[in-house]
């Protein structure tokens, strides 16, 4: 539910229903900054008069003759706010992110320098925006956690001290009779099919084998 009414917050919005008495329609946690009339939406060949919302949310224009005719572009989906020159003259371009469509808006605002002034406000909008996202979702933590500084433990070294034994012969851990000072001769096993060193008087390979089992 929550995903599902939060979505004028994400999704790039054509022709909705955001004006109402020449007002912008607001978000929970929206705010408006700035409202600029006389604002040209150059999609068309002779253009469109209308006006500018400026949010912390979004940026929303809507015809002057025609409230329905209208886009909302959430700073979400904006990739990029420049001025270029146009068949109009200087005009604000919005290009919107790939996941919207990718949509490339042009608009014009006379004179040069209050278009000047908008893109200034609007790069700094989307900039504290980008830095501290706004997804129309309201929680509360049921448990804060704790600070990493209180969860961190000191290591203490271990009191070991390891002494060394230059007279260690690693062989001997692997000599399986006590006090033993030579192989025996080797033999062969007909129940391994090979051949192996000979058993002391009295060890069997399955006694062997069950030891180790």
């Amino acid at each position: 539910r929550a995903y599902e009414t939060s979505k004028m917050y994400r999704d790039l919005k054509l022709r909705s229903a955001l004006i109402q008495n020449k007002q912008l329609r607001l978000l929970p946690q929206e705010q408006i900054y700035d409202q600029i009339s006389g604002v040209w939406n150059l999609s068309s060949d002779q253009g469109n008069l209308g006006a500018f919302f400026i949010t912390n949310v979004r940026i929303v224009w809507h015809a002057s003759m025609n409230d329905s005719f209208n886009v909302s572009i959430p700073y979400l989906q904006i990739r990029s706010i420049k001025m270029r020159d146009s068949k109009f003259g200087l005009a604000l371009v919005i290009e919107s992110s790939q996941q919207s469509g990718g949509y490339v808006l042009g608009f014009k605002i006379d004179p040069v320098e209050k278009l000047q002034e908008a893109v200034k406000e609007i790069n700094s909008l989307h900039k504290v925006y980008s830095a501290n996202p706004i997804f129309g979702v309201d929680y509360e933590m049921e448990e804060k956690p704790q600070p990493l500084e209180d969860l961190t433990v000191e290591q203490v070294p271990d009191d070991v001290e390891i002494e060394s034994d230059e007279h260690t012969d690693a062989f001997v851990a692997y000599f399986a009779d006590e006090n033993k000072q030579h192989d025996r001769e080797p033999v062969f096993s007909e129940e391994l099919g090979l051949a192996i060193e000979k058993l002391k008087d009295g060890f069997t390979l399955q006694g062997l084998w069950e030891v180790m089992t």
